[in-house]
């Protein structure tokens, strides 16, 4: 959602407004136009909002406007805690984009890679640290990190470091802090848990929150479609021939289960990858690096991925498996819909996850109806099918798995029925890197 104010009128440097309309901005969402205001001010702010609208320039831009005008120094005066290696990526990205016009220096540092480069970059000096907590504390504990000069200190996606058990660590961080600081915190829900922690360490926050924060976005259609999970690869294909998408995120809950698609993806023609923590940290870039600039059609993902991902013009969202805590499903389907795009979410539903399902409409408060299988012609899904009422003179007609429709590879065989890896008309041509 866009306001009809500029950003000019939220009163950032000009260097910060000029940098925004390069990155292709023009008016601040909602949150961003409720949120930096009072961060400018230097109050402590909670805020609130739905996945996908915005929260991290809500405090990068205010962050960068602030430091701008502060003398220059070599000392950590900003840190932003982040739950995930990709988030704090995605974040310091954000940083060094609004931030270009300015002689701001940011970095981020997490585990799993070298911590002597990090520790490199840091010894040069940087206005901005973006970190992982638990890299952090052991930056800290080896007297690596001074944090006597900070003078903001962020919490973004505060719920899901706390899901984490990230608690005790943001404890330590925060006592190596000086205490007059500004705080902001950014959470998708102000659950009790967060209230508790915002009492530990917030001095009478200012809270911005939109209305109902656990839902997604109003951009993303979503759909749920009954399966027995022993049809769902066969299934997950089908969708993917038929809806002929080629640029699709698709979640599960285990490190095995995203290998395991993503070769049964393989198999049936389709250009999948998985990624999971089990993955190095140079490999998980790469492969995100790939999907962005479109080497392969569908990244398969544990929740890891979830919040750390910022993927421009991501149409859909397929979730294999529906998460465990229902908060997570907002994440997920998150990830598309971004930024006012038009997005779409779908969930194989099993009769085991029917409890699930419960929890996540208990959430959102919507009732997220389980709907017949989309019907296809000419390889192609027709949306019209899914979203309106059947016709009474055409039926819809669910997927014949037995029968071999487009897409499907029956497992016992090399190929599907058709006689292919990919129905007629669906293949696409990916760049080779070079």
């Amino acid at each position: 959602m866009s306001n009809n104010i500029s950003f000019s009128a939220l009163g950032l440097d000009e260097s910060l407004i000029q940098a925004v309309h390069e990155a292709g901005y023009q008016n601040p969402t909602l949150i961003q136009a409720k949120s930096i205001p009072m961060a400018l001010t230097g109050r402590d702010l909670m805020a609130s909002a739905q996945t996908g609208t915005g929260k991290t320039a809500s405090f990068t831009l205010p962050i960068l406007h602030r430091l701008a005008q502060m003398r220059a120094s070599k000392a950590i005066r900003a840190l932003v805690l982040v739950p995930t290696r990709e988030l704090a990526i995605q974040v310091d990205h954000s940083f060094q984009t609004y931030g270009k016009h300015t002689a701001i220096k940011t970095t981020a540092v997490y585990g799993g890679v070298d911590i002597e480069e990090q520790l490199q970059v840091l010894q040069e000096g940087v206005d901005v640290l973006v970190a992982t907590p638990g890299r952090l504390v052991d930056m800290i504990n080896r007297k690596h990190i001074q944090l006597d000069s900070l003078r903001i200190l962020v919490l973004d996606e505060a719920d899901r470091m706390l899901d984490l058990g990230f608690h005790d660590d943001i404890q330590r961080i925060v006592q190596h802090a000086p205490a007059k600081r500004q705080n902001l915190l950014f959470s998708a829900t102000f659950a009790k848990d967060i209230k508790q922690l915002a009492h530990e360490f917030m001095r009478h926050p200012v809270k911005v929150e939109l209305e109902n924060p656990d839902s997604a976005a109003n951009t993303v259609s979503q759909s749920f479609y009954p399966v027995d999970q022993q049809d769902k690869p066969e299934i997950l294909s089908y969708l993917i021939h038929g809806g002929r998408w080629q640029k699709v995120l698709v979640f599960v809950r285990t490190k095995k289960a995203a290998n395991k698609v993503a070769e049964l993806l393989a198999e049936d023609g389709i250009n999948a990858r998985a990624i999971h923590s089990d993955k190095s940290q140079y490999l998980r870039i790469r492969t995100l690096e790939d999907f962005k600039d479109n080497y392969f059609d569908v990244l398969v993902a544990t929740d890891v991925a979830a919040r750390g991902l910022d993927i421009e013009q991501l149409p859909l969202v397929i979730n294999y498996d529906l998460p465990k805590v229902p908060r997570d499903y907002v994440h997920r389907i998150g990830r598309t819909g971004r930024a006012g795009q038009k997005g779409r979410a779908i969930s194989l539903v099993n009769p085991e996850e029917k409890t699930l399902l419960a929890g996540i409409r208990q959430l959102i408060k919507k009732p997220l109806e389980i709907e017949p299988l989309p019907y296809f012609e000419d390889g192609e899904v027709r949306p019209a099918e899914i979203d309106a009422p059947v016709s009474k003179t055409r039926k819809r007609s669910k997927p014949d798995l037995k029968a071999g429709k487009p897409g499907i590879k029956h497992r016992s065989g090399n190929k599907s029925h058709n006689g292919s890896r990919k129905p007629a008309g669906t293949a696409s041509k990916k760049k080779k890197r070079p």
